[in-house]
Protein backbone atom coordinates (compact mmCIF):
# COMPACT_ATOMS: atom_id res chain seq x y z
CA UNK A 1 0.00 0.00 0.00
CA UNK A 2 1.94 3.18 -0.95
CA UNK A 3 1.77 5.60 1.72
CA UNK A 4 0.74 9.45 1.62
CA UNK A 5 3.10 11.96 1.46
CA UNK A 6 2.99 14.06 5.20
CA UNK A 7 0.18 17.39 4.10
CA UNK A 8 2.34 20.76 3.39
CA UNK A 9 0.00 23.94 2.89
CA UNK A 10 0.48 25.82 -0.01
CA UNK A 11 2.61 28.98 0.54
CA UNK A 12 0.21 31.17 -2.06
CA UNK A 13 -2.66 30.44 0.68
CA UNK A 14 -2.73 33.76 1.67
CA UNK A 15 -1.68 35.34 -1.54
CA UNK A 16 -5.12 37.14 -2.35
CA UNK A 17 -6.56 37.87 0.86
CA UNK A 18 -7.78 41.24 0.59
CA UNK A 19 -10.28 39.83 -1.35
CA UNK A 20 -10.51 36.38 0.11
CA UNK A 21 -11.26 38.23 3.61
CA UNK A 22 -14.23 39.51 5.58
CA UNK A 23 -14.80 41.03 9.39
CA UNK A 24 -17.29 39.30 10.94
CA UNK A 25 -18.87 42.41 12.81
CA UNK A 26 -17.30 44.32 15.04
CA UNK A 27 -14.84 41.98 16.57
CA UNK A 28 -11.40 41.10 15.58
CA UNK A 29 -12.00 37.64 13.74
CA UNK A 30 -11.73 37.87 10.00
CA UNK A 31 -13.75 34.91 7.64
CA UNK A 32 -13.39 33.66 4.27
CA UNK A 33 -16.23 34.69 2.22
CA UNK A 34 -17.11 31.02 1.94
CA UNK A 35 -16.27 28.36 4.83
CA UNK A 36 -16.44 24.86 4.96
CA UNK A 37 -19.44 23.08 6.02
CA UNK A 38 -18.79 19.03 6.96
CA UNK A 39 -22.69 18.65 7.15
CA UNK A 40 -22.57 16.56 4.34
CA UNK A 41 -19.74 14.00 3.10
CA UNK A 42 -17.60 14.17 5.75
CA UNK A 43 -19.31 11.89 8.44
CA UNK A 44 -18.09 7.70 9.20
CA UNK A 45 -20.40 6.65 6.00
CA UNK A 46 -18.25 8.98 3.50
CA UNK A 47 -14.79 8.12 1.74
CA UNK A 48 -12.28 9.97 4.32
CA UNK A 49 -9.52 10.21 1.76
CA UNK A 50 -12.38 12.37 -0.52
CA UNK A 51 -12.60 14.74 2.87
CA UNK A 52 -9.08 14.74 3.09
CA UNK A 53 -8.41 16.18 -0.77
CA UNK A 54 -11.18 18.29 0.12
CA UNK A 55 -9.99 20.05 3.14
CA UNK A 56 -6.69 20.43 1.64
CA UNK A 57 -8.04 22.44 -1.68
CA UNK A 58 -9.93 24.55 1.19
CA UNK A 59 -6.99 25.70 3.46
CA UNK A 60 -4.41 25.70 0.15
CA UNK A 61 -6.41 28.32 -1.35
CA UNK A 62 -7.38 30.28 2.18
CA UNK A 63 -10.73 29.12 3.76
CA UNK A 64 -9.94 28.59 7.35
CA UNK A 65 -13.11 28.45 8.86
CA UNK A 66 -14.05 24.94 9.27
CA UNK A 67 -18.36 24.12 10.39
CA UNK A 68 -19.53 21.67 12.30
CA UNK A 69 -21.99 20.46 14.89
CA UNK A 70 -22.06 17.86 17.37
CA UNK A 71 -24.69 15.48 15.17
CA UNK A 72 -23.07 15.80 11.56
CA UNK A 73 -22.18 12.45 10.00
CA UNK A 74 -24.08 9.98 9.72
CA UNK A 75 -23.99 8.52 12.31
CA UNK A 76 -23.85 10.94 14.56
CA UNK A 77 -20.70 13.03 15.87
CA UNK A 78 -18.37 10.88 12.53
CA UNK A 79 -17.59 14.40 11.05
CA UNK A 80 -16.18 15.71 14.10
CA UNK A 81 -14.47 12.51 14.48
CA UNK A 82 -13.21 13.17 11.05
CA UNK A 83 -12.29 16.94 11.51
CA UNK A 84 -10.17 15.12 14.76
CA UNK A 85 -8.59 12.40 12.11
CA UNK A 86 -7.80 15.32 9.64
CA UNK A 87 -6.12 17.19 12.61
CA UNK A 88 -4.04 14.36 13.72
CA UNK A 89 -3.22 13.48 9.77
CA UNK A 90 -2.58 17.13 8.50
CA UNK A 91 -3.84 19.89 10.67
CA UNK A 92 -1.63 19.90 13.93
CA UNK A 93 0.88 22.31 12.89
CA UNK A 94 -1.74 24.55 11.10
CA UNK A 95 -4.35 24.58 14.25
CA UNK A 96 -3.91 28.36 15.10
CA UNK A 97 -4.70 29.09 11.68
CA UNK A 98 -7.86 27.76 11.43
CA UNK A 99 -11.41 28.91 12.74
CA UNK A 100 -13.31 25.66 13.69
CA UNK A 101 -16.90 25.69 14.83
CA UNK A 102 -19.47 23.46 16.38
CA UNK A 103 -22.49 23.27 17.44
CA UNK A 104 -25.19 22.19 19.65
CA UNK A 105 -29.16 22.36 19.91
CA UNK A 106 -30.55 18.94 17.93
CA UNK A 107 -30.90 15.54 19.35
CA UNK A 108 -28.04 13.73 19.72
CA UNK A 109 -27.90 11.16 22.86
CA UNK A 110 -31.22 9.08 23.57
CA UNK A 111 -33.01 10.74 26.65
CA UNK A 112 -33.97 14.29 28.26
CA UNK A 113 -30.34 15.86 28.16
CA UNK A 114 -29.12 14.88 24.43
CA UNK A 115 -31.37 17.75 23.07
CA UNK A 116 -32.38 21.57 22.64
CA UNK A 117 -30.67 24.10 24.92
CA UNK A 118 -30.16 23.13 28.53
CA UNK A 119 -27.01 23.94 30.69
CA UNK A 120 -26.71 20.37 31.01
CA UNK A 121 -27.17 19.18 27.37
CA UNK A 122 -24.77 22.16 26.28
CA UNK A 123 -21.90 21.45 29.11
CA UNK A 124 -21.81 17.91 27.93
CA UNK A 125 -22.12 18.36 24.60
CA UNK A 126 -18.75 20.59 24.20
CA UNK A 127 -16.61 18.61 26.10
CA UNK A 128 -17.68 15.17 23.79
CA UNK A 129 -17.52 17.27 21.19
CA UNK A 130 -13.83 18.57 22.12
CA UNK A 131 -12.90 14.80 22.96
CA UNK A 132 -14.19 13.81 19.48
CA UNK A 133 -11.74 16.43 17.61
CA UNK A 134 -8.92 16.23 20.08
CA UNK A 135 -8.86 19.84 20.18
CA UNK A 136 -8.34 21.76 23.58
CA UNK A 137 -10.83 24.66 22.27
CA UNK A 138 -12.74 25.60 19.50
CA UNK A 139 -12.58 29.09 18.15
CA UNK A 140 -16.64 29.24 18.12
CA UNK A 141 -19.52 27.30 19.88
CA UNK A 142 -23.48 27.96 18.67
CA UNK A 143 -26.42 27.54 20.47
CA UNK A 144 -27.55 25.58 16.87
CA UNK A 145 -31.60 26.24 17.44
CA UNK A 146 -34.01 28.57 19.37
CA UNK A 147 -35.10 26.31 22.29
CA UNK A 148 -38.86 27.22 23.30
CA UNK A 149 -39.46 25.60 26.54
CA UNK A 150 -35.79 26.55 27.93
CA UNK A 151 -35.33 30.18 29.86
CA UNK A 152 -33.09 31.92 27.52
CA UNK A 153 -30.98 33.06 30.13
CA UNK A 154 -29.85 29.10 31.19
CA UNK A 155 -28.54 28.85 27.67
CA UNK A 156 -27.03 31.73 27.11
CA UNK A 157 -25.41 31.35 30.36
CA UNK A 158 -24.13 28.09 29.46
CA UNK A 159 -22.49 29.95 26.64
CA UNK A 160 -20.81 32.61 28.44
CA UNK A 161 -19.53 29.68 30.97
CA UNK A 162 -18.19 27.72 27.97
CA UNK A 163 -15.87 30.96 27.02
CA UNK A 164 -15.11 31.57 30.78
CA UNK A 165 -13.68 27.53 30.87
CA UNK A 166 -11.61 28.16 27.76
CA UNK A 167 -13.83 25.75 25.59
CA UNK A 168 -14.59 28.41 23.49
CA UNK A 169 -13.06 31.57 22.28
CA UNK A 170 -16.12 33.38 20.52
CA UNK A 171 -20.01 32.21 20.62
CA UNK A 172 -23.02 32.10 18.30
CA UNK A 173 -26.67 31.10 17.71
CA UNK A 174 -28.49 29.84 14.79
CA UNK A 175 -32.08 30.06 13.55
CA UNK A 176 -33.17 32.05 16.87
CA UNK A 177 -35.87 34.31 16.17
CA UNK A 178 -35.63 37.80 16.38
CA UNK A 179 -36.45 39.21 19.53
CA UNK A 180 -34.39 35.88 21.08
CA UNK A 181 -31.69 37.26 19.15
CA UNK A 182 -31.72 40.79 20.71
CA UNK A 183 -32.32 39.14 24.21
CA UNK A 184 -28.71 37.18 23.66
CA UNK A 185 -27.13 40.16 22.19
CA UNK A 186 -27.78 41.86 25.14
CA UNK A 187 -27.47 38.93 27.63
CA UNK A 188 -24.36 38.03 26.67
CA UNK A 189 -22.89 41.77 26.05
CA UNK A 190 -23.81 42.46 29.68
CA UNK A 191 -21.53 39.01 30.47
CA UNK A 192 -18.74 40.87 28.46
CA UNK A 193 -19.22 37.84 25.78
CA UNK A 194 -20.52 39.39 23.04
CA UNK A 195 -22.33 37.49 20.34
CA UNK A 196 -19.67 36.78 17.42
CA UNK A 197 -22.29 35.37 14.96
CA UNK A 198 -25.71 34.87 13.76
CA UNK A 199 -25.93 31.71 11.53
CA UNK A 200 -29.14 31.54 8.98
CA UNK A 201 -30.56 30.80 5.86
CA UNK A 202 -30.32 32.94 3.16
CA UNK A 203 -30.37 32.35 -0.79
CA UNK A 204 -32.28 33.26 -3.70
CA UNK A 205 -35.50 31.51 -2.91
CA UNK A 206 -35.58 31.36 1.15
CA UNK A 207 -34.51 35.06 2.96
CA UNK A 208 -36.60 34.58 5.53
CA UNK A 209 -33.66 36.39 8.36
CA UNK A 210 -33.91 39.42 5.80
CA UNK A 211 -37.35 39.52 5.59
CA UNK A 212 -37.92 39.23 9.65
CA UNK A 213 -34.96 41.98 9.92
CA UNK A 214 -32.40 39.54 11.16
CA UNK A 215 -29.65 40.35 8.74
CA UNK A 216 -30.42 44.43 9.26
CA UNK A 217 -30.58 44.02 13.35
CA UNK A 218 -26.74 41.95 13.23
CA UNK A 219 -25.16 44.83 10.71
CA UNK A 220 -26.43 47.18 12.76
CA UNK A 221 -25.59 45.73 16.32
CA UNK A 222 -22.13 44.40 14.76
CA UNK A 223 -22.82 40.84 14.88
CA UNK A 224 -21.78 38.87 11.83
CA UNK A 225 -24.02 36.47 9.75
CA UNK A 226 -22.69 33.35 8.12
CA UNK A 227 -25.41 31.94 5.44
CA UNK A 228 -26.06 28.30 5.47
CA UNK A 229 -27.66 26.28 2.80
CA UNK A 230 -26.32 28.92 -0.09
CA UNK A 231 -27.46 27.29 -2.79
CA UNK A 232 -30.74 25.65 -1.00
CA UNK A 233 -29.11 21.72 -0.70
CA UNK A 234 -28.63 21.94 -4.62
CA UNK A 235 -31.38 23.21 -5.98
CA UNK A 236 -29.63 26.75 -6.92
CA UNK A 237 -27.55 24.66 -9.16
CA UNK A 238 -27.91 22.87 -12.71
CA UNK A 239 -28.90 19.72 -11.01
CA UNK A 240 -32.25 19.54 -10.76
CA UNK A 241 -33.44 21.71 -13.93
CA UNK A 242 -34.13 18.58 -15.51
CA UNK A 243 -36.00 16.97 -13.78
CA UNK A 244 -34.40 14.87 -10.26
CA UNK A 245 -31.65 12.47 -11.19
CA UNK A 246 -31.51 9.07 -9.66
CA UNK A 247 -28.48 9.77 -7.71
CA UNK A 248 -29.25 13.12 -6.50
CA UNK A 249 -30.10 14.20 -3.23
CA UNK A 250 -33.46 14.64 -3.51
CA UNK A 251 -34.42 11.07 -5.14
CA UNK A 252 -32.93 9.23 -1.54
CA UNK A 253 -35.40 11.65 0.73
CA UNK A 254 -34.00 13.13 3.57
CA UNK A 255 -33.94 16.73 4.03
CA UNK A 256 -34.64 17.38 0.47
CA UNK A 257 -37.95 15.93 -0.75
CA UNK A 258 -39.22 15.75 -4.06
CA UNK A 259 -42.43 17.92 -3.40
CA UNK A 260 -40.42 20.79 -2.82
CA UNK A 261 -39.46 21.15 -6.43
CA UNK A 262 -42.93 22.73 -7.68
CA UNK A 263 -43.81 23.86 -11.25
CA UNK A 264 -43.49 27.39 -10.13
CA UNK A 265 -40.09 26.87 -8.57
CA UNK A 266 -38.75 24.37 -11.18
CA UNK A 267 -39.88 27.62 -13.62
CA UNK A 268 -38.14 29.90 -11.86
CA UNK A 269 -34.76 28.28 -11.21
CA UNK A 270 -34.66 27.92 -15.16
CA UNK A 271 -35.53 31.42 -15.40
CA UNK A 272 -32.14 32.17 -12.67
CA UNK A 273 -30.18 29.83 -14.71
CA UNK A 274 -31.08 31.89 -18.11
CA UNK A 275 -29.71 35.08 -16.09
CA UNK A 276 -27.27 33.61 -15.04
CA UNK A 277 -25.55 31.85 -18.39
CA UNK A 278 -26.47 35.56 -20.13
CA UNK A 279 -23.51 37.02 -18.10
CA UNK A 280 -21.26 33.81 -18.57
CA UNK A 281 -21.89 32.57 -15.20
CA UNK A 282 -23.43 29.17 -13.46
CA UNK A 283 -26.31 29.23 -11.34
CA UNK A 284 -24.69 28.28 -8.30
CA UNK A 285 -22.27 31.44 -8.88
CA UNK A 286 -24.69 33.76 -9.29
CA UNK A 287 -26.48 32.15 -6.46
CA UNK A 288 -23.17 32.23 -3.77
CA UNK A 289 -22.44 35.85 -5.45
CA UNK A 290 -26.20 37.28 -4.82
CA UNK A 291 -25.42 36.25 -1.20
CA UNK A 292 -21.99 37.89 -0.15
CA UNK A 293 -23.64 41.25 -2.13
CA UNK A 294 -26.35 41.60 1.09
CA UNK A 295 -25.33 44.03 3.36
CA UNK A 296 -24.30 42.48 6.99
CA UNK A 297 -23.45 38.82 5.19
CA UNK A 298 -20.23 37.71 6.28
CA UNK A 299 -19.55 33.96 4.37
CA UNK A 300 -21.15 31.57 2.81
CA UNK A 301 -21.31 28.33 4.57
CA UNK A 302 -20.75 25.91 1.40
CA UNK A 303 -20.49 21.73 1.50
CA UNK A 304 -18.72 20.06 -1.46
CA UNK A 305 -18.80 16.60 -2.34
CA UNK A 306 -15.48 16.81 -4.63
CA UNK A 307 -12.51 19.11 -4.78
CA UNK A 308 -13.80 20.29 -8.30
CA UNK A 309 -17.18 21.47 -7.14
CA UNK A 310 -15.77 23.30 -3.90
CA UNK A 311 -13.48 25.09 -6.86
CA UNK A 312 -16.54 25.92 -8.78
CA UNK A 313 -18.18 27.80 -5.66
CA UNK A 314 -14.99 29.52 -4.61
CA UNK A 315 -15.49 31.36 -7.92
CA UNK A 316 -17.99 33.87 -6.43
CA UNK A 317 -15.10 35.27 -3.96
CA UNK A 318 -13.41 37.61 -6.48
CA UNK A 319 -16.34 38.44 -8.63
Amino acid sequence: MELRKPYIAADSRYDQSHSLYRRCGRSGVLLPKVSLGFWHNFGGNDSYERARDITHYAFDHGITHFDLANNYGPPYGSAEETMGKLLCDDFFRYRDELFISTKAGYDMWPGPYGNWGSRKYLMASIDQSLRRMGLDYVDLFYSHRYDPQTPLEETLQALVDIVRAGKALYVGISRWPLEALKVADKYLRDHDVPLLIYQGRVNMIDHEPIDEGILDYCSEHGIGFISFSPLAQGLLTDRYLNGIPQDSRMAHGGSLTADKLTPELLARLRQLNSEAQAQGHTLAENALAWILHQKGITSVLVGASSVGQLERNMKCIFD
